[in-house]
């Protein structure tokens, strides 16, 4: 075919190299039938083939066929995923961002359905669905560039502007002209009364047995909105991937052999005989949840004290539901990275080693930016393999933030089993936007999600002023752990000692305690609060002990590779009963795998200080093993909100109960009314005055504008100003070992010659060898040139070697000196 468009052929992407173009019928259909597809998990198949075969309809205007024409002649390179060239070219710069082909599709539909409407209006209570699915189908397409337009926004009624948007920059009449007419058959076929009136039937059904607050059943029809858009982004993103990789197209919508896996735990597990008391306690846990696994979908929770087999109780549970519901997937939503791969080993010891890749994703690295190039949207992660391991900040970004990159896993988290490790950890402002996320999900998606825990917060049972704002739907009845208090009882394996005092303890008194435990206990685990407490004990203490003990440092300036040598040494010399001393930031405590005789935690939130003790006598070896709460005179914890919350309710309860009671439920539920109850007004995510994110996602009552609509979300609004983590981050891959150089060497070679399916597997590889940064460090290692992006204008960079050190990882300074270090 010639390079120029042939009359009557329309380009939807160019291929350069040798002239066969993705047609856009070509294109439109093909995402129709992947939209389709995953829309069918939620039960709107064709709702989904609609917006995949009207989403690009713009690309049939003159407009931007003259706009592919110059990227051909000028054989520049041209974006899939976004309307503007590559190329600094005068020609083809001038059209950067100018081409607007995602208004047309929306105004057609809108236009074809809204009629529609019309034989609706005699029933009043069927009649909003009919609208919120127009508004809905309609606003994904306009938004599939962007990410989530606004219904309404401070200024103005957004998606009422974008519908009435002139024909001059829409191009909507010379598109309906100009579209194949086999194209136009399809949509007419699906946009039909009939089409109309099912969908309306189904989403009215959905909600009409439900006792719904109208913040809940607004901020649903958002969810139902946002699960529609997944759904095409990523049949958007696969094709067009496709298209620049065909070679690469996997095998798609394969059912996973849950039976096989299954066979694989139940002889995995027949593998453990029982010896101490403790194996059988695991044991009666686990075998708890093989049968449970049989229960309805929903919400469940496991909560289980520290040591007492979470991972492989919850993998059970986890893949013999998936069995008997036909899941299509197991997300594990695990709090840091540090222990992402760790869970990530157990899971392949089970399954097997050998055809691990064709089961697990660990997915938790920051190294897709935000702002994404058109690389990175060919080449970013779907969650595409049966068990995918995450980050709550993953999961938290893919629910609220802005944009299209974690827009596109939603839809997978529909008809699969999400099990929540350490849910404790979720951060209290998320708390109602987390409950009504999970409640849609099980309610409406044929999702169950699993709540671990060793400390169960309350987020099933917020007191009655706040309960309409969205409480976690979990019956007690789906706790699936047999009398927690009796099992708390049976794994009390430490004594833990509050020694705070009202001066605090000084440095030279902490070192002398350590040193103490060190003499008595052979190992010893000092946690903190802070980076800077960190380094100041870790450097105090280097050259006092012995010359038999080991001291080790772990800190998220280190890459998770760098941490799990670390540990591995650490696990290592803890066997064999070698004096083991480690200085750690919280970063240890939730999940972390060791077992030290000794623990030493500065004061902290009473889960946090529960499950420190978890690192303790963890496998019961000792009678009892000896933790220690201290307050040190000087923490600078002002800035750290939750801590410092978490410090004042604990205080509470040290007043409240014995030493030999803190670890017991009551004490916890007691902490967690204090922690959680008194905070309540965080819970709906503040972001001005008398303004939330939850109000921003469903009835969006506080804002001026008026509209027609049943969709009042300001959704982009929402995203911009939601925030995974206080602060913004930059991900750096570091050059920790020669894999991690030779990473580095190949993805800097791709600028020359990009693949896609190489660029999306090095950056996989790439994740253990990431560490994310704030911003003030970042400002200093630019200014060093200390870091540089891996081709011109990309988003993924790279440190230079000398700025990272083996024995304290990423440095703001030439790592010989040793000094100011980034912890």
């Amino acid at each position: 075919m010639d390079k120029l468009n042939p009359s009557g052929f329309y380009i939807a992407h160019p291929d350069i190299e040798h002239g066969h173009h993705q047609s856009v019928y070509t294109h439109l259909t093909a995402v129709s039938e992947l939209a389709g597809r995953l829309a069918e998990k939620i039960g709107f198949a064709e709702q989904g083939r609609l917006i995949g075969l009207m989403h690009d309809f713009g690309k049939y205007s003159s407009a931007f066929q003259n706009y592919m024409r110059l990227i051909v002649t000028e054989q520049t390179g041209y974006n899939p995923d976004n309307d503007e060239a590559s190329s600094e070219s005068p020609t083809s710069k001038s059209l950067k961002g100018k081409i607007d082909h995602s208004s047309a599709g929306a105004q057609w539909v809108f236009n074809v359905l809204w009629p529609h409407l019309s034989q609706l209006q005699q029933d009043k209570a069927l009649f909003p669905y009919g609208l919120a699915i127009v508004q809905a189908l309609s606003m994904c397409i306009a938004s599939h560039h962007s990410g989530l337009i606004d219904s309404l926004s401070e200024n103005e009624n957004v998606f009422a502007n974008r519908i009435k948007k002139p024909n001059e920059y829409t191009h909507l009449q010379e598109c309906t002209e100009n579209a194949d007419a086999e194209l136009l058959s399809q949509a007419q076929s699906l946009a039909s009364f009939e089409f109309i009136l099912k969908g309306s039937q189904q989403l009215k059904g959905m909600f009409e047995q439900l006792e719904l607050s109208v913040i809940e059943h607004d901020y649903y029809l958002g969810m139902f909105t946002k699960m529609l858009f997944s759904c095409l982004i990523d049949a958007d993103r696969i094709d067009s991937a496709d298209f620049e990789q065909p070679c690469n197209k996997p095998e798609r919508f394969k059912q996973p052999d849950w039976a096989s896996a299954c066979d694989k735990i139940e002889s995995f597990i027949a593998q453990f005989k029982p010896v101490n008391p403790i194996d059988h306690i695991r044991a009666e846990i686990s075998d708890n949840c093989l049968y449970r696994a049989q229960d309805p979908t929903g919400i469940y929770s496991l909560t289980v004290p520290t040591g007492g087999g979470k991972t492989y109780a919850s993998l059970r549970f986890g893949l013999h539901h998936a069995k008997k519901h036909n899941l299509d997937k197991i997300i594990y939503i695990i709090p840091f990275t540090s222990i992402i791969e760790q869970n990530a080993n157990a899971i392949c010891k089970v399954l097997g080693e050998t055809n691990a890749d064709e089961w697990v994703l660990e997915h938790h690295s920051s190294l897709e930016p935000e702002q994404q190039t058109w690389r990175s949207k060919l080449a970013c992660e779907n969650w595409d393999k049966p068990i995918v391991l995450t980050t709550m900040v993953q999961f938290l970004e893919s629910m609220f933030a802005t944009g299209t990159r974690g827009a596109r896993h939603m839809h997978q988290l529909s008809n699969a089993v999400l099990v929540f490790d350490e849910i404790q950890t979720l951060p209290i402002r998320c708390v109602h936007l987390f409950n009504n996320t999970i409640n849609y999900l099980t309610r409406f998606c044929n999702t169950t999600a699993l709540m671990c825990t060793a400390t169960q917060p309350l987020i099933n049972l917020l007191p009655e002023p706040i309960k309409p704002f969205g409480e976690l739907q979990l019956p007690l009845k789906n706790e699936l752990t047999p009398n927690i208090d009796k099992l708390y009882q049976q794994l009390e394996r430490v004594s833990l000692k509050n020694v705070t005092k009202k001066e605090g303890w000084n440095e030279a008194d902490i070192i002398e305690l350590v040193q103490l435990q060190l003499s008595a206990q052979q190992s010893c685990l000092v946690i903190v609060n802070t980076k800077a407490w960190a380094k100041t004990l870790f450097q105090a203490l280097q050259s006092q002990v012995t010359d038999e003990t080991k001291i080790f440092h772990l800190s998220t300036g280190m890459c998770s590779a760098h941490r799990k040598q670390i540990l591995e040494e650490v696990r290592a010399r803890l066997a064999s009963r070698q004096a083991t001393l480690c200085i750690s930031t919280q970063l240890i405590e939730a999940g972390v795998d060791v077992d030290f005789s000794s623990v030493i935690r500065f004061v902290a939130g009473l889960d946090s200080i529960a499950q420190a003790a978890g690192r303790c006598n963890r496998n019961g070896k000792q009678q009892k093993g000896h933790v220690f709460v201290l307050n040190p005179t000087q923490e600078n914890v002002g800035m750290l909100h939750d801590i410092k919350t978490g410090i004042a309710a604990t205080t509470r309860i040290f007043t409240e109960f014995s030493e030999e009671d803190l670890l017991k439920p009551e004490a916890m539920s007691r902490y967690f009314q204090y922690y959680f109850y008194e905070r309540h007004k965080e819970m709906n995510y503040p972001v001005k005055q008398d303004q939330t994110l939850l109000n921003l996602l469903s009835s969006n009552q506080r804002n001026i504008n008026t509209t027609p609509f049943i969709l009042k979300q300001s959704f982009m609004t929402a995203a911009k100003k939601f925030k995974a983590i206080d602060a913004p981050v930059h991900s750096v891959i570091v050059p920790f070992n020669e894999e991690a150089k030779s990473i580095i060497t190949q993805l800097c070679a791709l600028d020359n010659l990009f693949d896609a399916a190489s660029y999306r597997s090095l950056l996989t590889a790439a994740q253990k060898y990431s560490v994310n940064i704030f911003p003030n460090v970042w400002q200093k290692l630019t200014d060093r040139q200390a870091v540089y992006p891996i081709a011109q204008d990309e988003a993924v960079f790279y440190l230079r070697e000398e700025f990272y050190s083996q024995d304290f990882g990423l440095s703001i300074e030439v790592t010989n000196a040793q000094q100011d270090l980034i912890f």
